[in-house]
Protein backbone atom coordinates (compact mmCIF):
# COMPACT_ATOMS: atom_id res chain seq x y z
CA UNK A 1 0.00 0.00 0.00
CA UNK A 2 1.44 3.30 -1.25
CA UNK A 3 1.24 6.38 0.77
CA UNK A 4 1.12 10.11 -0.63
CA UNK A 5 4.20 11.88 -0.68
CA UNK A 6 3.80 15.76 1.21
CA UNK A 7 4.24 17.16 -2.22
CA UNK A 8 0.95 15.73 -3.17
CA UNK A 9 -0.48 15.94 -0.05
CA UNK A 10 -0.14 20.07 -0.14
CA UNK A 11 -1.33 19.98 -4.31
CA UNK A 12 -5.05 18.16 -3.26
CA UNK A 13 -7.48 20.79 -2.56
CA UNK A 14 -9.06 21.23 0.67
CA UNK A 15 -11.81 23.53 2.19
CA UNK A 16 -13.68 25.61 0.01
CA UNK A 17 -11.46 24.20 -2.92
CA UNK A 18 -11.93 20.79 -2.70
CA UNK A 19 -15.65 21.15 -2.12
CA UNK A 20 -16.12 23.53 -5.48
CA UNK A 21 -13.79 20.82 -6.74
CA UNK A 22 -16.38 18.36 -5.65
CA UNK A 23 -19.57 20.00 -6.87
CA UNK A 24 -18.07 20.44 -10.70
CA UNK A 25 -17.95 17.00 -11.00
CA UNK A 26 -20.64 15.75 -13.81
CA UNK A 27 -22.51 13.46 -11.20
CA UNK A 28 -22.96 15.64 -8.64
CA UNK A 29 -26.44 16.63 -9.51
CA UNK A 30 -27.04 13.32 -10.46
CA UNK A 31 -26.66 11.68 -6.56
CA UNK A 32 -27.27 14.93 -5.03
CA UNK A 33 -31.04 14.24 -6.54
CA UNK A 34 -30.92 11.11 -5.59
CA UNK A 35 -29.55 11.54 -1.82
CA UNK A 36 -31.84 14.46 -0.93
CA UNK A 37 -34.90 13.05 -2.68
CA UNK A 38 -34.52 9.58 -0.60
CA UNK A 39 -33.69 11.47 2.52
CA UNK A 40 -36.78 13.78 2.26
CA UNK A 41 -39.10 10.39 1.61
CA UNK A 42 -37.70 8.88 5.09
CA UNK A 43 -37.76 11.85 7.14
CA UNK A 44 -41.68 12.45 5.95
CA UNK A 45 -42.44 9.21 6.57
CA UNK A 46 -41.50 9.62 9.93
CA UNK A 47 -42.77 12.92 10.63
CA UNK A 48 -46.28 11.42 9.32
CA UNK A 49 -46.12 8.51 11.72
CA UNK A 50 -45.24 10.70 14.57
CA UNK A 51 -47.64 13.32 13.42
CA UNK A 52 -50.57 11.27 12.66
CA UNK A 53 -50.40 8.59 15.39
CA UNK A 54 -52.68 10.02 17.38
CA UNK A 55 -55.54 10.66 15.31
CA UNK A 56 -54.82 7.46 13.71
CA UNK A 57 -55.93 5.75 16.81
CA UNK A 58 -58.74 8.04 17.63
CA UNK A 59 -60.86 7.19 14.32
CA UNK A 60 -59.36 3.99 13.23
CA UNK A 61 -57.94 2.20 17.02
CA UNK A 62 -54.57 1.72 14.59
CA UNK A 63 -51.59 4.54 15.14
CA UNK A 64 -49.98 3.30 12.22
CA UNK A 65 -53.15 3.55 9.76
CA UNK A 66 -52.27 7.20 8.13
CA UNK A 67 -48.27 6.13 7.83
CA UNK A 68 -49.36 2.56 5.88
CA UNK A 69 -50.78 4.80 3.50
CA UNK A 70 -48.83 6.58 3.18
CA UNK A 71 -45.86 3.94 2.88
CA UNK A 72 -48.38 2.14 -0.11
CA UNK A 73 -47.89 5.81 -2.27
CA UNK A 74 -44.39 5.55 -1.50
CA UNK A 75 -44.67 2.21 -2.87
CA UNK A 76 -46.38 3.24 -5.94
CA UNK A 77 -44.41 6.80 -6.27
CA UNK A 78 -40.63 5.16 -6.45
CA UNK A 79 -40.93 2.82 -9.48
CA UNK A 80 -42.83 5.00 -11.31
CA UNK A 81 -40.45 7.76 -10.55
CA UNK A 82 -37.58 5.45 -11.58
CA UNK A 83 -39.62 4.79 -15.46
CA UNK A 84 -39.97 8.66 -15.29
CA UNK A 85 -35.94 8.40 -14.90
CA UNK A 86 -35.53 6.22 -17.53
CA UNK A 87 -38.16 7.38 -19.81
CA UNK A 88 -37.16 8.07 -23.48
CA UNK A 89 -37.31 12.20 -23.96
CA UNK A 90 -38.49 11.98 -27.12
CA UNK A 91 -41.24 9.60 -25.81
CA UNK A 92 -41.63 11.73 -22.98
CA UNK A 93 -42.54 14.94 -25.04
CA UNK A 94 -45.04 12.64 -26.67
CA UNK A 95 -46.81 12.47 -23.68
CA UNK A 96 -46.97 15.99 -22.70
CA UNK A 97 -49.85 16.83 -24.66
CA UNK A 98 -52.02 13.65 -23.50
CA UNK A 99 -50.77 14.76 -19.59
CA UNK A 100 -52.43 18.35 -20.47
CA UNK A 101 -55.27 17.83 -22.08
CA UNK A 102 -56.04 15.35 -19.12
CA UNK A 103 -55.42 17.41 -16.50
CA UNK A 104 -57.59 20.12 -17.43
CA UNK A 105 -60.71 16.99 -18.39
CA UNK A 106 -60.16 16.00 -14.63
CA UNK A 107 -60.11 19.89 -13.11
CA UNK A 108 -63.29 20.07 -15.23
CA UNK A 109 -64.69 17.02 -13.95
CA UNK A 110 -64.47 18.04 -10.44
CA UNK A 111 -67.14 20.49 -10.86
CA UNK A 112 -69.75 17.93 -11.95
CA UNK A 113 -72.29 16.52 -9.53
CA UNK A 114 -71.14 13.37 -8.06
CA UNK A 115 -67.63 13.40 -8.47
CA UNK A 116 -66.16 16.20 -6.54
CA UNK A 117 -65.94 16.68 -3.12
CA UNK A 118 -65.49 19.63 -0.61
CA UNK A 119 -62.90 19.37 2.04
CA UNK A 120 -62.15 22.10 4.21
CA UNK A 121 -64.45 24.11 2.21
CA UNK A 122 -62.21 23.45 -0.89
CA UNK A 123 -63.83 21.56 -4.02
CA UNK A 124 -60.72 20.44 -5.15
CA UNK A 125 -60.85 16.37 -4.53
CA UNK A 126 -62.75 14.04 -7.14
CA UNK A 127 -63.73 10.84 -6.40
CA UNK A 128 -63.27 7.79 -8.32
CA UNK A 129 -64.31 4.75 -7.22
CA UNK A 130 -62.34 3.76 -3.85
CA UNK A 131 -59.63 6.41 -4.37
CA UNK A 132 -59.62 10.42 -4.22
CA UNK A 133 -57.50 12.86 -5.89
CA UNK A 134 -56.55 16.25 -5.87
CA UNK A 135 -56.39 16.49 -9.65
CA UNK A 136 -54.84 20.47 -9.62
CA UNK A 137 -51.25 18.59 -7.85
CA UNK A 138 -51.00 15.90 -11.20
CA UNK A 139 -51.57 19.55 -13.68
CA UNK A 140 -48.41 21.26 -11.86
CA UNK A 141 -46.41 18.39 -13.14
CA UNK A 142 -48.35 18.66 -16.23
CA UNK A 143 -48.36 22.13 -17.20
CA UNK A 144 -44.34 22.38 -17.10
CA UNK A 145 -43.91 19.64 -19.15
CA UNK A 146 -46.52 20.99 -21.92
CA UNK A 147 -45.05 24.74 -21.96
CA UNK A 148 -41.11 22.99 -21.54
CA UNK A 149 -42.25 21.53 -24.77
CA UNK A 150 -43.89 24.19 -26.23
CA UNK A 151 -41.13 26.38 -25.70
CA UNK A 152 -38.39 24.12 -27.03
CA UNK A 153 -40.71 23.68 -30.08
CA UNK A 154 -40.54 27.27 -30.68
CA UNK A 155 -36.80 27.96 -29.40
CA UNK A 156 -35.97 30.06 -32.38
CA UNK A 157 -39.24 32.10 -32.18
CA UNK A 158 -38.79 33.29 -29.07
CA UNK A 159 -37.60 36.65 -29.80
CA UNK A 160 -41.38 37.62 -31.27
CA UNK A 161 -44.17 38.14 -28.09
CA UNK A 162 -46.82 36.48 -30.07
CA UNK A 163 -45.01 32.91 -29.65
CA UNK A 164 -44.07 33.30 -25.93
CA UNK A 165 -47.77 34.25 -25.22
CA UNK A 166 -49.58 31.62 -27.35
CA UNK A 167 -50.52 29.09 -26.57
CA UNK A 168 -48.92 28.39 -23.41
CA UNK A 169 -50.42 31.39 -21.23
CA UNK A 170 -53.83 31.03 -22.42
CA UNK A 171 -53.31 27.10 -21.65
CA UNK A 172 -51.85 28.38 -17.67
CA UNK A 173 -55.09 30.60 -17.54
CA UNK A 174 -57.89 27.88 -18.14
CA UNK A 175 -56.37 25.68 -15.58
CA UNK A 176 -55.73 28.65 -13.08
CA UNK A 177 -59.34 29.53 -13.54
CA UNK A 178 -60.26 26.00 -13.15
CA UNK A 179 -58.88 25.95 -9.98
CA UNK A 180 -60.14 28.91 -8.82
CA UNK A 181 -63.85 27.35 -9.70
CA UNK A 182 -62.34 25.13 -6.07
CA UNK A 183 -62.07 27.84 -4.36
CA UNK A 184 -58.44 26.86 -3.91
CA UNK A 185 -56.73 29.70 -3.99
CA UNK A 186 -53.07 28.93 -2.84
CA UNK A 187 -52.80 26.62 -5.44
CA UNK A 188 -53.75 28.73 -8.13
CA UNK A 189 -51.08 31.04 -6.78
CA UNK A 190 -48.96 27.81 -7.51
CA UNK A 191 -49.88 27.68 -11.13
CA UNK A 192 -49.19 31.69 -11.46
CA UNK A 193 -45.07 31.27 -9.95
CA UNK A 194 -44.79 28.17 -12.42
CA UNK A 195 -46.30 30.51 -15.54
CA UNK A 196 -44.57 33.51 -14.63
CA UNK A 197 -41.37 32.06 -14.06
CA UNK A 198 -40.93 30.02 -17.21
CA UNK A 199 -42.28 33.33 -18.74
CA UNK A 200 -39.14 34.57 -17.15
CA UNK A 201 -36.57 31.54 -18.40
CA UNK A 202 -38.22 31.89 -22.16
CA UNK A 203 -36.99 35.47 -21.99
CA UNK A 204 -40.05 37.55 -22.14
CA UNK A 205 -39.94 41.23 -21.37
CA UNK A 206 -38.76 42.50 -17.80
CA UNK A 207 -42.23 45.37 -17.89
CA UNK A 208 -44.50 42.60 -18.50
CA UNK A 209 -43.56 41.11 -14.71
CA UNK A 210 -44.07 44.22 -12.95
CA UNK A 211 -47.87 44.26 -14.46
CA UNK A 212 -48.37 40.15 -13.97
CA UNK A 213 -47.27 40.59 -10.68
CA UNK A 214 -49.36 43.77 -9.85
CA UNK A 215 -52.66 41.96 -11.60
CA UNK A 216 -51.95 38.64 -9.37
CA UNK A 217 -51.31 40.66 -6.15
CA UNK A 218 -54.56 42.76 -6.32
CA UNK A 219 -56.58 39.83 -7.80
CA UNK A 220 -55.27 37.40 -4.64
CA UNK A 221 -56.32 40.02 -1.96
CA UNK A 222 -59.72 40.72 -3.97
CA UNK A 223 -60.64 36.71 -3.73
CA UNK A 224 -59.14 36.68 -0.42
CA UNK A 225 -61.32 38.73 1.00
CA UNK A 226 -64.67 36.82 -0.74
CA UNK A 227 -64.74 34.67 1.84
CA UNK A 228 -64.73 34.67 5.35
CA UNK A 229 -62.35 31.84 6.28
CA UNK A 230 -59.97 33.45 4.10
CA UNK A 231 -59.78 36.94 5.21
CA UNK A 232 -59.75 36.20 9.06
CA UNK A 233 -56.47 34.34 8.20
CA UNK A 234 -55.35 37.21 6.21
CA UNK A 235 -56.07 39.22 8.92
CA UNK A 236 -54.77 37.10 11.52
CA UNK A 237 -51.94 35.32 10.03
CA UNK A 238 -49.60 38.46 11.21
CA UNK A 239 -50.62 38.39 15.08
CA UNK A 240 -52.07 34.95 15.53
CA UNK A 241 -51.97 35.13 18.97
CA UNK A 242 -54.73 38.21 18.80
CA UNK A 243 -57.24 36.20 17.94
CA UNK A 244 -55.56 32.94 19.76
CA UNK A 245 -59.50 30.96 20.08
CA UNK A 246 -60.64 32.28 16.60
CA UNK A 247 -59.13 32.72 12.77
CA UNK A 248 -55.36 32.20 14.44
CA UNK A 249 -56.20 29.13 16.12
CA UNK A 250 -53.99 26.76 14.03
CA UNK A 251 -51.04 29.98 13.56
CA UNK A 252 -50.82 29.88 17.01
CA UNK A 253 -50.81 26.53 17.86
CA UNK A 254 -48.03 25.82 14.96
CA UNK A 255 -45.89 28.51 16.46
CA UNK A 256 -46.06 27.24 19.68
CA UNK A 257 -45.22 23.98 18.20
CA UNK A 258 -41.74 25.24 16.29
CA UNK A 259 -40.58 27.52 19.16
CA UNK A 260 -40.66 24.87 21.64
CA UNK A 261 -38.75 22.33 20.06
CA UNK A 262 -35.55 24.48 20.85
CA UNK A 263 -32.12 23.67 19.46
CA UNK A 264 -32.55 19.60 19.39
CA UNK A 265 -36.19 18.83 19.74
CA UNK A 266 -37.91 17.13 22.36
CA UNK A 267 -37.22 13.68 20.51
CA UNK A 268 -39.28 11.87 17.65
CA UNK A 269 -42.74 11.20 18.94
CA UNK A 270 -42.44 13.65 21.91
CA UNK A 271 -45.05 16.12 20.13
CA UNK A 272 -47.66 17.80 22.43
CA UNK A 273 -49.33 19.86 19.20
CA UNK A 274 -49.84 16.45 17.38
CA UNK A 275 -52.26 15.57 20.73
CA UNK A 276 -55.98 17.73 18.98
CA UNK A 277 -54.31 20.84 19.50
CA UNK A 278 -52.62 21.72 16.06
CA UNK A 279 -55.00 20.68 12.74
CA UNK A 280 -53.74 19.43 9.98
CA UNK A 281 -50.59 18.16 12.06
CA UNK A 282 -49.67 15.61 9.39
CA UNK A 283 -50.54 17.46 5.83
CA UNK A 284 -50.41 21.21 5.87
CA UNK A 285 -48.53 21.78 9.19
CA UNK A 286 -46.51 18.38 9.49
CA UNK A 287 -43.33 21.23 9.71
CA UNK A 288 -44.42 22.71 12.96
CA UNK A 289 -44.49 19.10 14.21
CA UNK A 290 -40.88 18.58 12.44
CA UNK A 291 -39.65 21.56 14.30
CA UNK A 292 -41.14 20.47 17.82
CA UNK A 293 -39.69 16.97 17.81
CA UNK A 294 -36.39 17.70 15.49
CA UNK A 295 -35.43 21.11 16.71
CA UNK A 296 -33.80 23.88 15.41
CA UNK A 297 -31.06 21.56 13.91
CA UNK A 298 -34.07 19.24 12.01
CA UNK A 299 -35.65 22.08 10.57
CA UNK A 300 -32.62 24.07 8.69
CA UNK A 301 -31.62 20.61 7.90
CA UNK A 302 -34.69 20.15 5.87
CA UNK A 303 -33.92 23.65 4.39
CA UNK A 304 -30.56 22.51 3.33
CA UNK A 305 -32.25 19.23 1.73
CA UNK A 306 -34.80 21.34 -0.93
CA UNK A 307 -31.94 23.92 -1.39
CA UNK A 308 -29.84 21.09 -2.23
CA UNK A 309 -32.59 19.93 -5.10
CA UNK A 310 -32.85 23.30 -5.92
CA UNK A 311 -29.50 23.85 -6.72
CA UNK A 312 -29.18 21.03 -8.66
CA UNK A 313 -31.80 21.64 -10.78
CA UNK A 314 -30.70 25.00 -11.66
CA UNK A 315 -27.07 23.17 -12.66
CA UNK A 316 -28.42 20.77 -14.75
CA UNK A 317 -30.75 23.73 -16.35
CA UNK A 318 -27.87 25.91 -16.86
CA UNK A 319 -25.33 23.18 -18.31
CA UNK A 320 -27.76 21.54 -20.89
CA UNK A 321 -27.93 22.83 -24.41
CA UNK A 322 -31.09 20.63 -24.69
CA UNK A 323 -33.61 23.58 -24.00
CA UNK A 324 -36.66 21.29 -23.42
CA UNK A 325 -34.31 20.07 -20.39
CA UNK A 326 -33.79 23.74 -19.14
CA UNK A 327 -37.48 24.67 -19.00
CA UNK A 328 -38.69 21.52 -17.49
CA UNK A 329 -35.74 21.80 -14.80
CA UNK A 330 -36.23 25.22 -14.04
CA UNK A 331 -39.83 24.99 -14.19
CA UNK A 332 -40.27 22.02 -11.37
CA UNK A 333 -36.98 23.64 -9.21
CA UNK A 334 -39.76 26.79 -9.16
CA UNK A 335 -42.72 24.63 -7.94
CA UNK A 336 -41.08 22.57 -5.46
CA UNK A 337 -38.85 25.04 -4.01
CA UNK A 338 -41.63 27.69 -4.26
CA UNK A 339 -44.09 25.34 -2.46
CA UNK A 340 -41.80 24.21 0.64
CA UNK A 341 -40.93 28.14 1.04
CA UNK A 342 -45.09 29.37 1.01
CA UNK A 343 -45.62 26.04 3.27
CA UNK A 344 -42.55 27.01 5.64
CA UNK A 345 -43.68 30.32 5.54
CA UNK A 346 -47.06 29.41 6.64
CA UNK A 347 -46.19 27.77 9.28
CA UNK A 348 -44.29 30.51 10.37
CA UNK A 349 -46.49 32.55 10.05
CA UNK A 350 -44.76 34.64 7.54
CA UNK A 351 -47.62 34.05 5.27
CA UNK A 352 -51.25 33.28 5.76
CA UNK A 353 -52.32 29.76 5.42
CA UNK A 354 -53.34 28.99 2.43
CA UNK A 355 -53.51 25.18 2.60
CA UNK A 356 -50.09 24.42 0.76
CA UNK A 357 -48.55 20.83 1.67
CA UNK A 358 -44.54 20.39 2.58
CA UNK A 359 -43.60 18.58 -1.12
CA UNK A 360 -42.13 14.85 -0.48
CA UNK A 361 -43.49 15.41 4.10
CA UNK A 362 -46.02 15.92 3.99
CA UNK A 363 -48.68 13.48 3.72
CA UNK A 364 -51.04 12.85 0.99
CA UNK A 365 -50.49 11.11 -2.57
CA UNK A 366 -51.51 13.04 -5.11
CA UNK A 367 -49.21 15.59 -3.99
CA UNK A 368 -46.68 12.74 -3.81
CA UNK A 369 -46.73 10.95 -6.63
CA UNK A 370 -46.20 13.74 -9.13
CA UNK A 371 -43.20 15.27 -7.26
CA UNK A 372 -41.41 11.90 -7.12
CA UNK A 373 -42.36 11.74 -11.11
CA UNK A 374 -40.96 15.29 -11.24
CA UNK A 375 -37.77 14.23 -9.15
CA UNK A 376 -37.73 10.85 -11.40
CA UNK A 377 -37.09 13.17 -14.26
CA UNK A 378 -34.68 15.42 -13.28
CA UNK A 379 -33.13 12.46 -12.24
CA UNK A 380 -32.67 11.38 -15.66
CA UNK A 381 -31.68 14.86 -17.03
CA UNK A 382 -28.70 14.65 -14.76
CA UNK A 383 -27.62 10.99 -15.50
CA UNK A 384 -28.11 11.43 -19.51
CA UNK A 385 -25.90 15.20 -19.16
CA UNK A 386 -22.72 14.00 -21.91
CA UNK A 387 -20.09 14.19 -19.31
CA UNK A 388 -22.55 12.76 -16.49
CA UNK A 389 -22.84 9.80 -19.48
CA UNK A 390 -19.36 9.59 -19.66
CA UNK A 391 -18.58 9.52 -16.09
CA UNK A 392 -21.12 6.43 -15.62
CA UNK A 393 -20.15 4.71 -18.71
CA UNK A 394 -16.33 4.98 -17.80
CA UNK A 395 -16.96 4.31 -13.86
CA UNK A 396 -19.00 0.91 -15.37
CA UNK A 397 -15.78 0.18 -17.60
CA UNK A 398 -13.20 0.18 -14.33
CA UNK A 399 -15.65 -1.80 -12.22
CA UNK A 400 -13.77 -4.74 -11.21
CA UNK A 401 -15.61 -8.48 -12.62
CA UNK A 402 -16.72 -10.23 -10.09
CA UNK A 403 -15.01 -13.92 -9.56
CA UNK A 404 -16.75 -16.80 -11.07
CA UNK A 405 -18.64 -18.70 -9.05
CA UNK A 406 -16.90 -22.34 -8.57
CA UNK A 407 -19.23 -25.23 -9.24
CA UNK A 408 -19.19 -27.76 -5.58
CA UNK A 409 -18.21 -31.01 -6.25
CA UNK A 410 -21.33 -33.47 -5.70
Amino acid sequence: MTTATPEETRERPRGLAALKEALDRPLTPYYLLLGCTALLLTIGLIMVLSASSVISYKTTHNSYAIVERQLIWVAIGIPLAYVASRMPQATLRRLTVVGMLGSIVLLAAVQVPGLGKIVNGQKNWLNLGPLSMQPSELAKLALILWAANVYANKERRLGELHHVFMPVVPGALLVVGLVLLERDLGTALVFMAILLSLLWVVGAPAKLFGLALSVVGVSAFFLATTSSERRGRLLSFTNPFKDYLGDGWQAAHGLLGLSSGGIFGKGIGASQQKWGTLPESYTDYIFAVLGEELGLIGTLFVLCLFATIAWSAVRIASQTRDPFVRYVSFGVMVWLLGQAIVNIGMVLSLLPVIGIPLPLVSYGGSALLPSLIALGILIGFARREPEAAAALAARKRNRPARPAKQSRGL
